[in-house]
């Protein structure tokens, strides 16, 4: 009998629930920290920036689960449950007694898994009679889905989209716009940290934490107005949990259980997503399944940052975050991996890879775009150039299972589709992009400045 391919669960098996794991984890998060008065942030310090739900979960550390808005889950609808698939292709060209799996997160609207937090992000500050929100985006995965969401909750949006990946990345903008957003390039001249960065540094390509300075200001600024985003925190972190809940049903279909679980990393969303819902299991002894989150070299926060208090933006509007950091004034290569060039990792992850729950491997982005192409010749999916890195990662493992004669189940998260990012690959495919190595000498330059 041939092998199964694709696991579908039916519509009505879309989670009710999201997994708040900080409620079972043994070593809580630190809290985040108000700069100024070194205080631990309450939920009502949050108000200001963010929907009030939205500030409560970020701070639960009790309610292991937490419920999914039915308003929210019927948006979840268009897309959910999305596909568990073997890569059977994949293992015959490996040549690999490995099983391969992933969780297809590009068949949303919107091309990657961002819309899972996106669409509970609107809801929320929609029913706080919000008017206006504000984001920043890296490779504009999620200022795309922000904008598909803010238009389904009747929201006004205003995404600044990191300048390098605005002029390499111009169908997403396309995409912001089509959806109704109004998309800046970072760092402009509308704030007063854009107008500072470019006159500091006039040639500047822009970072997230650029991009996040920049959407905080105008936030604060503008009346009715909150501010959104995409990865690092725990509210984030949490929404993305749909994914692995799925995950578990699907995998149960399958009949079998993940001895590793991948994820690419930025700032830590989709591998959470992932990952969190099977961790549950390795935290009460019942399973012992790895976790390994898959960095571009170029921006190494967990495999060569250092753990401390740092902010999540560039110019210091954030509260202070406990985190694997390279330093928030750090500048990553201009990769086409625009999503993972962040300069930290969320305080969940953060922990989990201190306490050794989580193992963390750093990809180049030549091999990374090697996994990419190698995928789309068996499985026939483009990945994003973020999702490459967990493909690269999944494909080291399964050809360690064979070096090893082992079987092992691999479980990863294509979080994106490349389809809007093909000029990388047609960089690629010409020999025109190149490995970005960060020195020694720049990591320890830009943490001593935190």
């Amino acid at each position: 009998m041939s092998k199964r391919k694709r696991f579908m669960l039916p519509e009505t098996e879309i989670p009710t629930q999201w997994y708040n794991i900080t409620a079972e984890m043994k070593n809580k998060p630190l809290p985040m920290i108000n700069p100024q008065t070194k205080e631990e942030l309450k939920a009502e310090d949050l108000f200001p920036l963010f929907a009030e739900e939205l500030s409560r979960q970020e701070v639960n550390q009790t309610d292991t689960w937490i419920d999914i808005p039915d308003e929210v889950r019927d948006k979840y609808k268009i897309y959910r449950p999305t596909p568990l698939v073997r890569a059977t292709e994949l293992e015959k060209a490996l040549d690999t007694p490995a099983h391969i799996y992933f969780k297809n997160e590009s068949v949303s609207p919107v091309g990657s898994h961002k819309l899972n937090s996106a669409l509970p992000q609107a809801y929320y500050n929609k029913v706080d009679g919000t008017t206006n929100i504000t984001t920043e985006t890296g490779a504009g995965q999620w200022g795309t889905a922000l904008a598909f969401a803010a238009k389904a909750f009747g929201l006004e949006l205003a995404v600044y989209m990191v300048k390098i990946s605005y002029e390499q990345k111009p169908y997403r903008r396309s995409l912001m716009q089509t959806w109704g957003a109004q998309v800046i390039a970072s760092p402009s001249m509308s704030t007063k940290a854009g107008r500072k960065i470019i006159t500091d540094h006039p040639n500047y390509q822009g970072s997230l934490g650029t991009a996040i300075s920049e959407a905080i200001e105008l936030a604060m600024q503008t009346e009715n107005c909150k501010y959104a985003l995409g990865s690092v925190l725990n509210h984030v972190s949490l929404h993305q949990t749909i994914i692995g809940l799925e995950a578990e049903k699907q995998m149960e279909m399958a009949d079998e259980y993940p001895d590793i679980v991948i994820g690419c990393f930025g700032g830590g969303s989709n591998f959470s997503g992932i990952s969190f819902p099977f961790m549950r299991h390795n935290f009460t002894g019942e399973k012992k399944t790895r976790f390994v989150a898959a960095e571009p070299a170029s921006c190494p926060k967990l495999t060569r940052g250092e753990f401390k208090y740092d902010f999540g933006d560039e110019t210091g509007y954030t509260p202070l975050i406990p985190m694997f950091t390279l330093g928030h004034k750090f500048t990553p290569a201009n990769i086409h991996a625009g999503g993972l060039r962040y300069h930290g990792a969320g305080s969940i992850v953060s922990q989990l890879l201190k306490d050794g729950y989580i193992e963390a491997v750093d990809i180049k982005q030549l091999d990374s775009f090697n996994a990419g192409v190698l995928f789309a010749r068996t499985e026939g999916i483009v990945p994003a150039p973020e999702s490459n890195h967990a493909i690269a990662a999944a494909i080291n493992e399964a050809l360690k299972a064979k070096e090893e004669g082992k079987k092992k189940v691999i479980l990863f998260n294509l979080s994106g589709h490349g389809f809007v990012d093909m000029s990388a690959y047609d960089q690629f495919l010409a020999g025109d992009l190149t490995n970005h190595v960060v020195s020694d000498e720049d990591i320890s330059k830009f943490l001593t400045e935190v």
